[in-house]
């Protein structure tokens, strides 16, 4: 008797990469994409990597592919932004052994920066994308995707949401295909894409849509479920669940791949039903397709292209339910504020002080851009920071950025703002970056990367020095490290290298507070006779202090890990372990 198992949608396609007989798995974290790789790892027959970006991953995953194995590669939306260089051309290579990426959608945005839809992406790129609706699908369409790739020569994206990636349902668990590496054999009209090659595979990937969208039909993930004909539903993925819920006894044609689409299919199952909806989260993608070709439907008219889709925004949508059903519930507010001995904040503090700007980027320094620190003026994208200081100074000279530093995680560093900082001193820029060295990658739960020292399986590897990369790498000549807590070290430093008419660099060290091996200190407290009430250790905006109504301050000991901060402001001794 086969095992069952509860299991997030996330680690639910892990365990589809091991059913499928994935021998190399690449990924850079991202929310909500990062568990798949988390659980990949626990599979020995795997090798995962953390890589240092997603165009990286999705490069490894091709070698994989190109060497006969099938390769899985994982990132959240806006990584298959970073991964889209290859992942264009290698729909004209397409694969030897099976090739998925799997991209991560944020309805939403609870952890993104937008809220693009990668089916949009892969439409242009002309590769298949498979939408699963519950953990159950996502593990078995996860092994449908390596079977569809190989027989259609084409890499597969299966495209998840934030909410099914961190749902959970029963999936059953079963053997591990091991599948026979494909020899390699040298092609290079198919695997060296330059244009004489390229003009040629260019009909291939034509005809090889065209072939799939008439062979949908027949697909396992596609299926009509026919009931009351009064109202017709083409849905996908999550959606699928709230259609089922709001509306029982609608016919509904469930599409399991969204691109290309089943036309016959589509049209068979529009003349069946008096009413035709399409019910999709983001872009019109299948709705603008399906009116295209000339078939009667209902869709973004009546629902929104914003955010997540519920059972009760269908039901009043199409069956005109009574009453804002769509409203949330009302909760306190809770703004996002950097935890308690975050170094992040120390540092924030110290620009705050000398009344500089930052031009930030993807992390958790973005909390420095709200109160009660408020020094991070911008954030765009991985890696941006650097390259935005350096595009200020280029368009409003030295004077523009003489009160501007950029600011980047060492975990964004690695990703891409290496590059950048290459840039600015290739093109002899001006300007200080402040690396934010915490030792981990923060903000999506503490994956290692190339400048902690240890690899995804755990193994202790030689780190990146970032010093000797900034200094000796790419000669950067005014290179300087210091601990986030030596608030007056940390000062002088941003204070001179700010007015230096050069490219600097200080590298800001202090670990991340919630680290397993940083073990927090003796928490503080006030000492309410030496104590004036000023208000200056509350400035930083630490969580565990507080004024009570009374006027006097009090500190939270099961919040304080002991960073000492608040002891270096305070100038009357009231604050004492």
């Amino acid at each position: 008797m086969s095992e069952k198992k509860l299991m997030l949608g996330n680690e639910a396609i892990a365990r589809g990469a091991y059913e499928a007989g994935v021998k190399v798995s690449a990924a850079y974290p991202g929310t909500p994409s990062t568990e798949i790789s988390e659980n990949i790892v626990k599979y020995d027959e795997i090798y995962a990597e953390w890589s240092p970006n997603e165009k990286v991953a999705m490069e490894v995953a091709i070698g994989a592919s190109m060497a006969g194995s099938r390769a899985l590669v994982s990132m959240k939306h806006v990584g298959v932004n970073v991964a889209s260089d290859p992942l264009y051309t290698v729909s004209y290579i397409g694969v030897t052994g099976g090739l998925v990426l799997v991209a991560a959608d944020d309805p939403g945005m609870y952890s993104s920066q937008n809220e693009q839809d990668s089916r949009a992406v892969a439409r242009a790129a002309h590769i298949p994308v498979i939408e699963p609706s519950d953990s159950s699908e996502a593990k078995e369409f996860v092994k449908f995707a390596f079977d569809l790739s190989e027989k259609y020569d084409t890499p597969v994206m299966l495209r998840t949401t934030t909410r099914l990636s961190h749902s959970q349902g029963i999936v059953e668990l079963e053997e591990r295909f091991e599948p026979i590496d494909i020899p390699y054999e040298k092609n290079i009209a198919k695997n060296v894409m330059m244009p004489g090659n390229a003009i040629k595979r260019h009909p291939v990937v034509e005809a090889r849509e065209k072939q799939m969208a008439i062979d949908g039909e027949d697909f396992p993930v596609n299926r009509i479920e026919m009931a009351d004909k009064s109202i017709g539903v083409i849905t996908s993925g999550i959606p699928y669940q709230y259609v089922k819920e709001a509306l029982p006894n609608a016919s509904v044609l469930k599409l399991g791949v969204v691109n290309p689409l089943p036309r016959k299919m589509i049209e068979k199952f529009a003349k069946e039903v008096d009413k035709l909806y399409i019910i999709e989260e983001l872009d019109p993608i299948i709705e603008e397709q399906v009116k295209s070709w000339g078939i009667e439907c209902t869709g973004k008219e009546i629902l929104t292209i914003q955010g997540e889709y519920s059972a009760n925004m269908l039901r009043k949508a199409i069956l005109g339910a009574e009453g804002d059903l769509t409203a949330p519930a009302q909760v306190p507010m809770r703004p996002p504020i950097l935890c308690p001995g975050c170094p992040h904040r120390a540092t924030f503090y110290a620009l705050k002080k000398l009344g500089l700007h930052a031009a930030g980027d993807i992390g958790c320094y973005t909390l420095g851009a709200v109160a009660p620190l408020g020094v991070v003026d911008t954030t765009v994208c991985m890696g941006s920071s650097i390259s935005t200081l350096h595009g200020m100074e280029k368009a409003g000279g030295r004077e523009f950025i003489k009160d501007w530093v950029a600011v980047i995680g060492d975990s964004t560093f690695m990703h891409t703002g290496v590059n950048s900082l290459i840039n600015m001193f290739y093109n002899q820029g001006t300007g200080t970056v402040l690396i934010l060295d915490n030792s981990t990658t923060g903000m999506t739960g503490h994956q290692d990367h190339a400048a902690t020292g240890k690899t995804l399986k755990g193994e202790t590897v030689l780190a990146v020095d970032l010093y000797k990369l900034c200094h000796d790498g790419i000669g950067i000549e005014n290179t300087r490290i210091v601990s986030a807590f030596d608030s007056e070290a940390l000062t002088a430093a941003i204070k001179e290298e700010v007015a230096r008419e050069k490219v600097s660099v200080i590298i800001v060290q202090a670990p991340c507070a919630l680290l397993k091996s940083n073990k927090p200190k003796p928490a503080f407290k006030i000492d309410t006779e030496k104590c004036v009430r000023c208000g200056m250790c509350m400035k930083p905006g630490c969580p565990a202090i507080t004024r009570k109504p009374d006027g006097a301050i009090a500190i939270d000991a099961t919040l304080c890990n002991g960073c000492g901060l608040c002891e270096g402001l305070c100038k009357k001794g009231a604050i004492v372990r």
